[in-house]
């Protein structure tokens, strides 16, 4: 078997991720044609098929396997390259900082400062590339696990996720209804005086749904499901028109909050907390950005997730 080099992987691993040898090749910025001669002479190398045939659109075993393989190789050239990327600066006698890509990856309601926190670490390190990647809590993680992403901001992980994690803010939770609501005026309300109402849910699976219903189970209460609603935003439009109330993040309102279209009801010992926590691979030591950027949440983090809650 001949020695494959890093461009071949980095062109096998696009087309996999992309699950199209066509858009692999826009994302490369190479034709098609040449996309698939490479790829054909990677499998002649390796004298493996990893595409099935005829559509070439899946992956064989071969495939399946060597992607693992290629995710960590190529995430560890990144980080070489960005460790020698730092000597080469300082000795053309540029500024010694942070270089190369930050791939970050955050759940969705974190994507509410996630852009404030890369803002300020860029005009600490403007020569930092910076990519975000927002999905579901499980995806994230996946891609994380998987060498697609290089760190993640979410709640804290399942126990058996092969990630550590680590708190660096608090997370606040409140329940919300539109500012004409009857119990908007009521202080020190009562889980009894939210009974009755209609409350707007998210999605089952969501780390908020979750962290409710781990709530209501604490306090022996059951409200009423008014309806189910995927996703803050549809939520808060919900809520906004006097569909309900709801259990939404407090990072998600903050806008409407402050437009007096949303209010934050006044219910004894709320809001609720979970931590913000920033999350890596256990296998992996970071280096260059990576470990700068995780330096620079836990000294800054906390005070660019603030929020307020009413």
């Amino acid at each position: 078997m001949k020695t494959f080099n890093l461009r071949h992987l980095r062109i096998f691993e696009t087309i996999a991720s992309c699950s199209s040898f066509s858009r692999a090749a826009e994302q490369l910025g190479m034709s098609q044609p040449a996309v698939s001669m490479q790829v054909r002479q990677l499998e002649s190398d390796l004298g493996v098929v990893l595409f099935e045939p005829p559509q070439r659109q899946r992956l064989t075993d071969a495939g399946q396997d060597l992607l693992l393989h290629a995710r960590v190789i190529l995430a560890q050239s990144r980080a070489a390259e960005e460790a020698m990327a730092v000597y080469e600066a300082e000795a053309t006698g540029g500024a010694r900082g942070a270089r190369g890509l930050l791939h970050l990856g955050v759940v969705s309601t974190a994507h509410y400062f996630a852009p404030r926190l890369l803002h300020e670490f860029h005009r600490l390190h403007p020569d930092v590339r910076l990519k975000l990647t927002v999905a579901k809590r499980n995806e994230v993680l996946s891609m994380l696990q998987e060498h697609r992403l290089d760190l993640a901001i979410s709640g804290y992980p399942p126990s058996e996720a092969d990630v550590e994690a680590a708190s660096f803010a608090r997370h606040p939770h409140c329940i919300v209804a539109p500012p004409d609501h009857p119990l908007a005026r009521r202080k020190r309300l009562s889980w009894n005086d939210l009974r009755d109402e209609h409350f707007i849910f998210r999605e089952s699976g969501s780390a908020t749904r979750q962290f409710f219903e781990h709530l209501l189970q604490s306090q022996s209460i059951q409200v009423r499901i008014g309806m189910e609603l995927a996703g803050n935003e549809t939520i808060k439009q919900a809520v906004m028109c006097g569909m309900g109330i709801s259990f939404l993040s407090a990072h998600s309102f903050q806008v409407e909050l402050a437009a007096g279209l949303m209010v934050v009801l006044d219910v004894v010992d709320m809001p609720k907390h979970i931590d913000w926590c920033f999350v890596q691979r256990r296998d992996t030591v970071l280096t260059g950005v990576n470990a700068a950027f995780r330096q620079f949440v836990f000294e800054q983090g906390a005070a660019l997730a603030a929020c307020k809650v009413g």
